[in-house]
């Protein structure tokens, strides 16, 4: 399977399989991906980070403009979006304006789409920057990201880049106070020497633990959908995430199993 990249600052609308119809914002640039994590089964590639070449993120002004233009294009015409989203080529949320485009985003939503949800798709490695976490408590999902249960396989499956630890992940996410939904991803196979398998019984022990402890609004549970750059991943069939989500709903929390 090959990977793909948004080659727009504001994409779609597309049917989007957990959110319906969604209108895409891509904070990054469209020739590559950038981002903090290099997730072995990422749809947009490995994390190159411009390769040396000067890197240029859409300026607020520019995205703010795109999108009232795409909105008035819509309105009226039975495409309108039920999901504002921003996800993109990388992580959203270390785009330097972020908070000001939030802000924006809600401005020109409430205008010209105010039936629209706004929903931010994010690996919460930037919920430490205050910034960030009170402009992630303004949209109405918090759709973040938790892969793992242990440090070993957070490093090995989403290998953030610096120093940031699972811990600091998970005390992000207990952060918000249950207003979040929680995304998982469930692969196993072989990379780079290692097996990983964040589907075994270990590693569902430590993983639910963090989920309680989250007490998110619900968890999204799915498994690989397109692409991957690390090849020889495989995709977890239904009945065994469902029989994980059936031990995260015994804990009192709602799950969503897509396949």
């Amino acid at each position: 399977m090959t990977t793909f990249l948004f080659d727009k600052l504001v994409f779609g609308p597309v049917f989007s399989r957990r959110l319906g119809v969604s209108l895409g914002i891509n904070l990054l640039p469209t020739d590559s991906k950038y981002c903090n994590f290099d997730c072995i089964y990422c749809e947009c590639g490995w994390t190159h980070n411009g390769n040396g070449n000067k890197l240029v993120l859409p300026k607020r002004e520019d995205l703010k403009q795109v999108l009232t233009e795409k909105l008035q294009e819509l309105r009226g015409t039975g495409n309108e979006p039920d999901t504002i989203t921003f996800a993109g080529n990388g992580e959203p949320t270390i785009h330097p304006e972020f908070a000001g485009i939030i802000d924006d985003t809600i401005q020109v939503r409430d205008q010209y789409s105010p039936g629209a949800v706004i929903s931010v798709l994010s690996n919460a490695s930037m919920l430490h920057k205050t910034s960030v976490r009170e402009a992630l408590m303004k949209v109405d999902k918090n759709i973040l990201k938790l892969d793992a249960g242990t440090a070993g396989t957070f490093n090995k499956l989403n290998q953030a880049i610096g120093n940031l630890s699972l811990e600091t992940v998970v005390e992000g996410l207990v952060s918000f106070q249950g207003k979040l939904i929680v995304q998982t991803l469930f692969l196993r196979g072989e990379y780079n020497g290692n097996y990983i398998d964040n589907t075994a019984d270990d590693e569902i022990a430590a993983w639910l633990p963090l989920i309680k402890k989250i007490n998110p609004e619900s968890v999204m549970i799915y498994p690989i959908d397109r692409g991957t750059p690390a090849e020889g991943l495989e995709k977890i069939s239904k009945t065994e995430l469902e029989t994980i989500a059936r031990k995260v709903e015994a804990q009192g929390i709602k799950t969503e199993v897509y396949s």
